[in-house]
């Protein structure tokens, strides 16, 4: 089956887990700015952990699926479609994907997943590296096939015993919502009074001792001249004790650095693989999606974490992750 894009929206892109194990040859990762939100679309329609799906950013696009599909949407809100659960598409069904009032990012998984050839081990686009684009309106986008008989379950189960039409007409049969869906408050936080979680990197001693409490105690501003490979913080300049004149070395998303500018940049899902500037915190893993999903003119404040605490609440995470993946195949099959 195909989706076709009618319209794009303002930057909708296709993001998988990543393109993993080419940063020796200058290539990153790219993949999800909210890869949780990913993740869990995905599961949703029974998909592996590392699908393809699309990434939508501030405006959403319109399609049209050409064949019966399951598909779901997480991130940020955003009218056209119930968030959170499984919805059965019918062949020919159009969906118009509205505006976000709050967050960035929301991704749309398809059972089976996105297909199109993977390129150095992805299909996701980095936009900055010029290894894919933005979708534009024309593209047909392939989806994989979904398991034959897993496929012929999940309709049963959505039409059948599981479904109904949530926000389209009752003679509207085109899309069919599950009645159940996921709660997103474990998950997905965009409260801008929760702090981000932060560990000091290797040039945070060098910062002025007033500098390092501003990194703590300030309420920086992301900057409009943010993109997928960065968050420029405005607010509170940060110096350093005194200058410093620095090889280049490896950074990965979450990285903050700061310029001779003196405000500071958080690295993100598009991030070069080395960097010059000081290095002088890292966002913990899973404070990144909450982080990516704030927009230009949002506020943020970071929260100093140790390594330990950074790496218990990952493993955490990773296990809740696998107790809902066991629940929504129980659900869907």
């Amino acid at each position: 089956m195909s989706i076709h894009v009618l319209a794009p929206g303002w930057q909708t892109s296709v993001q998988d887990g990543g393109r993993r194990g080419h940063a020796a040859l200058g290539v990153g990762a790219s993949g999800a700015m909210d890869d949780l939100s990913r993740r869990l679309a995905n599961l949703l329609v029974g998909n592996a952990d590392d699908a393809a799906a699309l990434e939508i950013t501030l405006r959403g696009p319109r399609l049209r699926f050409d064949a019966d599909c399951i598909v779901a949407l997480a991130g940020a809100a955003l009218d056209g479609l119930p968030m959170w659960r499984p919805v059965a598409m019918r062949a020919g069904a159009e969906i118009a994907l509205g505006t976000m009032a709050h967050g960035a990012y929301a991704y749309l998984a398809v059972a089976g997943g996105i297909g199109g050839a993977p390129l150095l081990g992805s299909r996701s686009a980095d936009i900055a590296g010029g290894l894919g684009t933005p979708l534009t309106a024309g593209n047909v986008l392939p989806v994989l096939d979904a398991a034959p008989d897993q496929s012929r379950s999940w309709w049963h189960n959505l039409f059948a015993h599981h479904a109904r039409p949530l926000g389209v007409p009752s003679d509207n049969r085109s899309a069919l919502p599950a009645i159940w869906s996921l709660n997103p408050r474990p998950w997905f936080d965009l409260d801008p009074h929760n702090p981000i979680g932060v560990i000091e990197g290797a040039h945070f001693a060098q910062l002025a001792d007033a500098a390092q409490r501003r990194l703590f105690d300030t309420a920086f501003r992301i900057g409009g001249d943010s993109s997928r490979m960065g968050l420029r913080l405005r607010e509170a300049r940060l110096d350093l004790r005194e200058p410093l004149e620095l090889v280049s070395a490896a950074v990965v998303p979450g990285t903050v650095q700061l310029p001779p500018s003196g405000d500071p940049i958080v690295l993100m899902a598009e991030a070069p693989t080395c960097g010059g500037y000081p290095r002088i915190g890292h966002v913990i893993t899973v404070d990144l999606p909450r982080l990516a999903q704030r927009r230009p003119g949002d506020g943020v404040r970071f929260a100093p974490v140790a390594l330990a605490e950074a790496q218990t609440r990952y493993l955490e995470r990773e296990r809740a992750l696998a107790a809902l993946k066991r629940t929504i195949r129980e659900r869907l099959q």
